[in-house]
């Protein structure tokens, strides 16, 4: 079975187009306002509400699950394509945990959390000051989307530098495996500590204790 199979459903590619055709194009040496951090104390986990603390826990197991898929990754690098059975159940575990946990984990976000937080950014003027305003919610979501397409050129690469017959062909390939593969690490472990130390604290402060415990009730049942 294919752990990437699930990634498409939601059609994140189709959502990107979408919000790139409505927002002026930056560039890389003029960059929004937004994707700056904005100037906020983080609010330590103890403070937070319930149901920020689940996404902060299912952060917590993700990041032991990206060091595991790290340390596979860098084996892979030093031995190569070889009857390595310590790095292939790295790889294949993350990517099974990628398509299980994380992508149910941005659902709720996307579903349950940004929605309400975006309405309160732009309210308080958390936001660029372009014509169609970018808020952090606007900067994690377009994370969601980087990390599935890095994921998809990972796993791909992988399973065709496998199958190569050529060797200098499989070496290349397999290289740009790794390399794809280390953009996602640092990608990830980046957009969870921004979640945790700046979205989620503004989140705390611009949503009631009321509409949290409504989102308490649409979380799925484990």
């Amino acid at each position: 079975m294919n752990p990437l199979k699930g990634m498409n459903k939601q059609d994140p590619l189709k959502r990107l187009v979408e919000k790139q055709s409505a927002q002026k194009e930056f560039s890389p040496m003029d960059p929004p306002d937004a994707y700056m951090p904005p100037k906020t104390d983080s609010i330590p986990y103890e403070k937070m509400s319930p149901f920020l603390q689940v996404l902060m826990d299912e952060h917590v197991v993700c990041l032991n699950k990206l060091d595991l898929f790290e340390e596979a990754l860098l084996r892979l690098q030093k031995n190569g394509l070889v009857a390595d059975h310590q790095a292939d159940p790295g790889l294949r575990d993350f990517f099974s945990f990628l398509d299980k946990n994380i992508v149910a984990h941005n659902q709720k976000e996307e579903k349950i959390l940004f929605p309400l937080l975006q309405e309160r950014l732009l309210q308080k003027g958390e936001h660029s000051q372009e014509p169609n305003p970018v808020t952090a919610v606007d900067m994690l979501e377009d994370d969601h989307i980087r990390l599935m397409q890095l994921a998809a050129v990972t796993f791909n690469f992988l399973g065709l530098a496998v199958r190569l017959p050529d060797p200098a062909s499989q070496v290349m390939v397999l290289d740009a495996a790794i390399e794809q593969g280390k953009s996602l690490v640092e990608i990830l472990r980046l957009h969870i500590f921004r979640e945790d130390n700046v979205a989620f604290s503004l989140a705390a402060k611009l949503i009631t204790v009321k509409e949290f415990q409504e989102m308490e009730k649409r979380l799925p049942s484990e």
